[in-house]
């Protein structure tokens, strides 16, 4: 059972992305296959903490613990395990405002465990410096950040300089507007040299594009079904993946054609028209493949106790059918390409903010390309 969990989970890695530390981790996964099975380790105690500890006595590897959580946070994501492991000393305890905001944005968000990790990090190393310089959090300047995030983000890639700066702005925002901590919301001041350039276009997939994913996915399994009516919800509805895993049936209307969203992000609630297509895709999965269980969400794991999946199995699920047609794209290419099919079919901006689900209307216009026919046909009144 833990040999086949391996062999899943290091295929997942290499199907969602170019995954510089794959041989590391197969490596740390088969070492501690060959422990669990040398000291007879129960299922049930497999990741516990007390397991990882002898695990590391025995092992000359490095950096085990990273990929024994994501290991143990994608079994958990599926239903395979009811905890992923946890490590004191890997998850830093932070002062209560810290605490709070991480909760908050669990909450809010749902996001996976594993980024939480990786915020809660940033966070701590921010929480340092600020000790270090003898600053409050009540007291921070732009400057301060700027000089943290100069010191933080030393040796690092740009792009992973960007997602630090973006869980950094996060907490501003949450100080600001949340808890009103700060006189000013410093967040749109923290940004990186990258983001003087010229904004790039949102990714969104060309009609040919979307012909090609469709013809790929399969019919095959249970989970073929399932990957096949959560495609159709994010292409015909732009949802996020988030939003896709918070789906219940209680939600859906089949004779009205409806979807309820009940939990959207800034608690904007909504209900949208339910294409025939994704109807009938919704309703192939939950005649014939959803798992019977007293669970009231649409999408369930099919390993017992069937639980709801998570926003990261949505997310991986797409990803996978998507590199499948051979596309280079990832689950929020769809919703940027909803907002474009939105916008060709002549759209404003503002209903394509209500069908979006974003608060304001800088969010929607991010999303949004011009593109060169409809361009065309709006300044020379000339069809390409």
């Amino acid at each position: 059972m833990l040999l086949e969990a391996i062999l899943d989970h290091l295929q997942r890695i290499k199907s969602a992305r170019d995954h510089k530390g794959n041989r590391s981790d197969t490596q740390i996964l088969i070492d501690f296959l060959f422990f669990a099975i040398d000291k007879g380790v129960v299922w049930e105690n497999m990741f516990t903490f007390d397991t990882f500890r002898e695990f590391r006595k025995g092992t000359n590897l490095k950096n085990t613990s990273h990929t024994l959580i994501g290991f143990s946070c994608y079994l958990h994501a599926n239903g395979k395990i009811l905890e992923p492991l946890k490590i004191p000393s890997y998850q830093v305890e932070l002062p209560k405002i810290y605490e709070q905001y991480l909760i908050y944005h669990e909450q809010s968000r749902g996001v996976p465990h594993i980024q939480i990790n990786s915020i809660r990090r940033v966070l701590a190393s921010f929480h340092e410096y600020l000790q270090r310089v003898n600053m409050e959090l009540t007291a921070i300047r732009i400057e301060h950040l700027d000089a943290f995030m100069a010191e933080f983000n030393k040796r690092l890639a740009p792009g992973t300089c960007n997602t630090y700066r973006y869980h950094l702005r996060g907490f501003l925002k949450y100080l600001y507007y949340e808890r009103a901590m700060l006189k000013t919301d410093l967040a749109p001041l923290l940004v990186g040299a990258p983001l003087f350039d010229q904004a790039k276009p949102p990714k969104f997939l060309r009609p040919q594009e979307v012909q090609k994913l469709f013809a790929g996915l399969k019919l095959s399994t249970p989970s073929d079904i399932r990957t096949y009516a959560m495609v159709h919800l994010a292409y015909t509805l732009g949802l996020r993946p988030v939003e896709i895993s918070r789906i219940t049936l209680d939600d859906i209307s089949f004779q009205k054609g409806e979807l309820t969203l009940r939990q959207r992000k800034n608690n904007n609630p909504t209900t949208l028209p339910l294409p025939e297509q994704s109807i009938k895709a919704v309703a192939a999965y939950v005649l014939n493949v959803r798992p019977e269980t007293p669970h009231r969400e649409l999408f369930l794991s099919f390993f017992a106790p069937y639980k709801p999946i998570s926003s990261a199995v949505v997310i991986h699920h797409i990803s996978k059918a998507m590199k499948r047609a051979g596309l280079s794209s990832s689950s929020y290419w769809l919703r940027h390409t909803y907002a474009q099919n939105l916008l060709q079919a002549g759209r404003s901006i503002y209903e394509i903010k209500e069908m979006l689900g974003h608060e304001n209307i800088q969010s929607t216009q991010r999303y949004l390309h011009i593109d060169t026919e409809l361009m065309r046909k709006v300044l020379f009144n000339e069809t390409l």
